[in-house]
């Protein structure tokens, strides 16, 4: 009976166990990424994990969808994975699968899969739980093609004429088309009583992709006539970015009359006689109208002609001075002035005219005086040049005591300082008559005697001198500006070495001579005999070196013969003899300084004296 009652306890405290577990087991957590975004025709991956107090083998993975107002069911799996399936006859078969963390996996992608996805766990006694995703699909848009009006468009045309047209094709979500005139967006107007409105279509296409149009209507000003139109498609990708595409420009070829002509001088420098003038008439009309040009000079009218507005004058002579008009020919402009007027002016510069004209001759030490004079429209400059010294800088030149230095050309040059290129200018020759005068001359120098020289004799004199030489050889003249030079090719002969060679110039006012030397280079000695020199100068020191050599051993044997003749007693040495020798005059000293250890024992020998004479 005891048995019975701790039996009937027991099962009723396993009971009470089980009730508690259940309540615990039901709580069954599934989590998502509530939204997840995907490019069509690439993989998206919904994510699904879950959490449960007790994780069984046959714990049951599931996802769902909505379809035609039911729910269906597109994969299953086990957590084991021993049961696991993909279900047919719904719009993802054949394009789904289950993946790594329960996660169902969708490829390609198409624009119908954005939908709301449900993943349900069931996990046996723990209950079941659910969690829902959306996947959003994107695709972007292709580049948004413009067709601008080809017609003409009158200013302030009504009702507002259609300007363009802008479309962007297979893009998802639908895009947005924004209109741009210049860099700025025009404001979305759907009211066709504006000046400016737009008309916008949305197709969807079969694909499921969207085509979106828009075109603009706009009643434009004449400031919009160089005003670039575009359109912009603006569109939404995954992680809520927003990109853009631009279309191509296009500018309006409007219509409006002339309110404004312009008449100008194109020539950017004052004009002078011989420039070409380009004068340029310009309406501000579209289309540009046609234009009369009329030369007006003391009350004459004289029409030209012209292409395109451009009045060109060629070579222009102070004759061209006067007033031109230009007339626009709009009959559409109304109350406006179409004429304009420019005056030109022609400057000019008369050709320098110098007194007295022409080549003058003037006698050495003599006088001349020059003048030049012109005439031109603006303030000019009179300067008188000699190569390039200024002499002057008024028309008068005053040349005392001439001197053949004076001789040469002289230019007298004019010039207008605010008329660039604007200049004349005139010239005289001037000649300087006497006897000739030889400038001297350096000796010339040959290598060898049979050697070639050439000696030039310049000499200054008009008319030009004559020249001649002695000796004589090959002669050639030439003119350098107010000299003339003579020069002369001949052989270095003994002859004239010794005397040297004799130019004489000669004219009718006299006659002058200069005498050349011709002489034979030192250098040249020096060269021809610097090698024996060289050699000579070896053999000596050779020489010398010799001769010391000798000098040695031969008072080294006269030493050592004396130191001999000593000891054997054949040499008298006596303190009188010392004396003889002491008191005698000594013409010449030599002193011999011995470095070897020979030469100093030779030394101490020659110290010693014999006992009786110390």
């Amino acid at each position: 009976m005891e048995g019975m009652v701790v039996l009937g306890r027991t099962s009723f405290v396993y009971t009470l166990l089980l009730w508690s577990l259940k309540d615990c087991w039901c709580a069954v957590m599934v989590t998502v990424t509530p939204k997840v975004d995907a490019i069509k025709g690439e993989t998206a991956i919904l994510p699904c994990s879950f959490s449960s107090p007790v994780t069984l083998g046959n714990t049951f993975i599931e996802w769902f969808i909505e379809e035609g107002g039911s729910r269906k069911r597109v994969a299953f799996r086990t957590v084991s994975g021993a049961t696991e399936g993909i279900d047919e006859g719904n719009q993802l078969s054949g394009r789904v699968s289950m993946g790594q963390n329960n996660s169902l996996l969708i490829s390609p992608v198409r624009v119908e899969d954005e939908r709301r996805f449900h993943c349900q766990v069931t996990a046996g006694i723990s209950g079941t739980g659910e969690a829902t995703t959306k996947l959003s699909v994107f695709f972007a848009p292709e580049k948004p093609v413009l067709a601008g009006s080809s017609q003409p468009i009158p200013v302030d045309q009504t009702p507002s004429p259609q300007v363009g047209q802008c479309t962007s094709r297979n893009g998802f979500p639908a895009p947005r088309l924004i209109w741009y005139k210049n860099s700025n967006p025009l404001p979305e107007v759907k009211d066709h009583n504006e000046p400016t409105y737009m008309v916008s279509s949305v197709v969807k296409e079969a694909s499921g992709l969207f085509t979106v149009s828009s075109t603009l209507y706009l009643r434009p000003k004449k400031k919009d006539k160089n005003a670039k139109f575009r359109c912009t498609v603006e569109y939404s990708m995954p992680n809520d970015t927003i990109d853009q595409q631009n279309s191509e420009s296009f500018t309006l070829n409007l219509l409006y009359p002339t309110e404004e002509v312009t008449f100008s001088l194109m020539n950017s420098v004052p004009v002078k006689e011989g420039d070409n003038v380009t004068m340029k008439c310009v309406a501000d009309g579209n289309p540009e109208p046609t234009y009369d040009f009329t030369f007006i000079n003391k009350g004459k009218e004289t029409p030209k002609h012209a292409t395109d507005g451009m009045l060109t004058l060629h070579s222009v002579t102070r004759a061209d001075n006067g007033t031109y008009r230009c007339e626009a020919l709009d009959f559409d402009a109304k109350d406006i002035e179409l004429t304009k007027e420019l005056k030109l002016i022609v400057h000019y510069l008369d050709p320098v005219k110098i007194t007295p004209a022409g080549s003058h001759v003037v006698p050495l030490g003599e006088s001349i005086q020059l003048e030049c004079k012109t005439k031109g429209s603006d303030v000019h400059t009179l300067e008188w040049k000699k190569g390039t010294a200024t002499l002057s800088n008024s028309g008068m030149l005053m040349i005392n005591s001439a001197s053949y230095a004076d001789a040469g050309l002289y230019i007298c040059e004019s010039s207008v300082f605010t008329v660039p290129g604007l200049y004349a200018r005139g010239n005289v020759t001037l000649r300087v008559s006497g006897k000739p005068e030889i400038a001297p001359a350096p000796e010339a120098k040959v290598h060898n005697m049979g050697d070639t020289v050439t000696l030039s004799c310049s000499a200054y004199g008009y008319p030009d001198p004559q020249f001649s030489w002695t000796p004589s050889g090959k002669q050639a003249v030439m003119v350098q500006e107010n000299k003339v030079i003579s020069t002369l090719t001949l052989e270095a002969t003994e002859t004239v070495l010794n005397g040297g060679v004799t130019c004489e110039a000669t004219n009718e006012h006299g006659k002058d001579t200069q005498q050349f030397m011709v002489v034979i280079s030192k250098e040249s000695s020096t060269d021809n005999g610097g090698a024996g020199r060289a050699d000579k100068q070896q053999g000596g020191a050779a020489g010398v070196v010799v001769a010391v050599v000798v000098c040695v051993l031969l008072l080294l044997l006269l030493v050592t013969l004396l130191y001999c003749l000593q000891k054997n007693g054949k040499l008298p040495c006596g303190k009188e003899d010392k004396k003889e020798v002491a008191s005698g005059d000594i013409k010449n000293d030599i002193v011999v300084e011995m470095k070897s250890e020979k030469a100093k024992e030779d030394t101490e020998l020659l110290s010693k004296h014999p006992a009786t004479e110390q």
